[in-house]
């Protein structure tokens, strides 16, 4: 009896802990420092669009940004500061 005790809770703090845990790599956003520039670019879903648009205008194939190496990135890293957000995300005023 202590056995399943022991096991049910276990098990009832593992129900709890696990959504906790899944939520949290939902809404975490990595940083990456760019050492030229002396500040950080957060990566969301704004900056991969930005990423891909730089990309396209490089002809260069899709490739994770965590995945490339240090002269790609400080070559990303000067294009993004030529190109600021209201040069690439023109916004339509109706």
């Amino acid at each position: 009896m202590h056995r399943f005790f022991i096991l049910s809770v276990i098990l009832a703090g593992a129900a709890v802990v696990a959504p906790v845990t899944m939520s949290a790599d939902d809404h975490h956003e990595r940083r990456y420092y760019d050492k030229e520039h002396r500040d950080y670019h957060a990566w969301n879903d704004h900056e991969d669009r930005a990423y891909r648009i730089y990309l396209g205008e490089q002809h260069r194939d899709y490739r994770d940004f965590a995945r490339i190496n240090a002269d790609q990135r400080r070559d990303y890293f000067r294009w993004r500061h030529e190109h600021p957000d209201n040069v690439i995300f023109k916004v339509e005023i109706r």
